[in-house]
């Protein structure tokens, strides 16, 4: 069995995100799973791109170095740390096909320029949010090397620009469900809080806030007294 290889961004105004979407792939994957984090820190030396103003999250750009921590072999997973699990991520990991460089949803999200969460920016461009879920075939994606990740536009990376189109596969919309953007279904597997989760002060009222904190305050399970 091959274990899924899950990489999660981190940014260190989402350190709560990353845990709580950290359990909640754990909790409900029936198959052991890998996880590691994309942190700034663990990247000296290695991620020198500057920051630009138009990045909402520390890992912007820094989770296309996925196939390189890979050593570009086998097949990872890169979820972005704004999200919540709510199915069995085995399934997810079934999709994984051998003709494609990358699988992704592909959103049709048209969004005005402005701002998101904390004031951050929030920039509209053609195959926006694909990059929030990548399921990396990471033999096929040696074109990201690190100087690569370090020096190409963002619009390069995140349109996929490094790769034929016919090389990017598509997953099914359940597994990247974009909150306030979109109505969410009844069989959203992964939600996906793009405009802000909970976790914000200014997004305690974002749509399926509830279904976060009820994730949140799972993990805070009272200590039993030894028998």
């Amino acid at each position: 069995m091959i274990q899924p290889k899950i990489f999660i961004g981190f940014d260190p105004r989402e350190d709560v995100a990353v845990n709580v979407l950290t359990d909640s792939i754990q909790a409900n994957s029936s198959i052991p799973v890998q996880i590691a984090q994309v942190r700034l820190s663990q990247l000296k030396g290695i991620y020198e791109r500057p920051e630009s103003s138009l990045q909402s999250t520390a890992f912007s750009f820094s989770r296309f170095l996925v196939p390189w921590l890979c050593e570009f072999e086998g097949w990872a997973l890169f979820i972005d740390a704004d999200m919540l699990c709510l199915a069995n991520i085995a399934e997810l990991w079934a999709l994984r096909d051998e003709r494609y460089a990358i699988q992704v949803v592909k959103h049709q999200h048209k969004c005005e320029p402005g701002q998101k969460f904390q004031g951050m920016p929030q920039t509209p461009y053609e195959r926006k949010n694909w990059s929030s879920v990548m399921l990396f075939n990471c033999n096929r994606c040696k074109a990201l090397t690190v100087d690569y990740v370090n020096t190409a536009s963002g619009l390069e990376l995140h349109q996929f620009k490094w790769l034929m189109d016919d090389e990017i596969g598509s997953l099914p919309a359940e597994w990247n469900v974009l909150v306030g953007v979109e109505p969410v279904p009844n069989n959203a597997k992964i939600l996906h809080y793009t405009l802000g989760g909970p976790w914000f002060k200014d997004c305690l009222s974002m749509d399926r806030a509830e279904t976060w904190e009820n994730a949140r305050t799972a993990m805070n399970h009272p200590l039993m007294a030894c028998q």
